[in-house]
């Protein structure tokens, strides 16, 4: 069984699925997801979010400011606050971090959000999903400075470099690894997962975005995270039943609310 790590269920084009969100994930139970995380990237549209999920019971929720939004949706940690006491689906932070190669002019208020997340996430016991792009010394400096290894989180959709991979490994956090393992392109990243200890990686989709071969081009849904898994397999040389297993016990470890 197989779980998706990061996904955008608010998102997906339900079009295909007589405008369901239960059809689209049944779809994916199907295929063996069992349980899959619904994160948050602009307080504005949190709401909107989670009255999408509602009633799916194998969906978790996660609460936070992407850096591509710390403009429109500004760091509101009473809201935050509010949603993790109030809903005991939330398990997590996020997603935040910073990116330079969309945003580089808003370096000062990504830098200040990344770190409220971590902060709060340390008092609050809770890990923190976190994206990065074109800001890899930058990220690693403010995880260095304000992130708890006790609860840490997760470098979500990684590509970056071997380096950072360890030394975020080193400060407590996972590597999450996309269907950007897939993309005939991507021989470094499959190195990376090579490299990466089972104990340490999780999978996911990043859905609508990046699905893998051989649906690439197409909308991403949380029914191809079997895909990601089985690359995953393939690349370590194990059967992808140890990897859904290990992916799963990583989850559950990771976000402990997640029961």
């Amino acid at each position: 069984m197989y779980i998706d790590s990061h996904c955008h269920l608010d998102r997906l084009d339900l079009s295909k699925h007589q405008n369901s969100l239960t059809q689209l994930l049944d779809d994916a139970r199907e295929r063996g997801v069992h349980k899959m995380l619904c994160v948050g990237i602009d307080l504005n549209i949190y709401p909107e979010m989670l009255a999408a999920i509602q009633g799916q019971a194998d969906v978790y929720a996660s609460v936070g400011v992407h850096p591509c939004h710390v403009i429109e949706s500004p760091w509101n940690e009473s809201m935050v606050r509010q949603s993790v006491a109030e809903n005991s689906r939330v398990v997590a932070l996020g997603e935040t971090g910073l990116d330079f190669y969309y945003t580089a002019d808003t370096r000062e208020q990504q830098v200040e959000s990344f770190a409220n997340h971590l902060r709060l996430g340390s008092e609050l016991e809770l890990p923190v999903i976190i994206h990065t792009r074109d800001a890899r010394e930058e990220t690693l400096a403010v995880m260095a400075e304000h992130a708890d290894p006790k609860t840490a989180g997760v470098m979500h959709c990684f590509t970056e470099s071997h380096d950072m991979a360890m030394r975020s490994i080193e400060m407590g956090f996972m590597i999450s690894f996309s269907g950007i393992i897939t993309f005939k392109n991507a021989a470094d990243l499959r190195e990376l997962v090579k490299a990466v200890p089972m104990e340490s990686l999780l999978i996911e989709t990043d859905s609508p975005y990046l699905a893998p071969v051989p649906y690439r081009g197409k909308p991403n849904q949380p029914g191809y995270v079997a895909e990601v898994a089985a690359c995953v397999a393939e690349l370590k040389g194990i059967p992808v039943e140890a990897v859904a297993e290990q992916t799963a016990a990583n989850f559950h470890r990771l976000f402990k609310r997640a029961i």
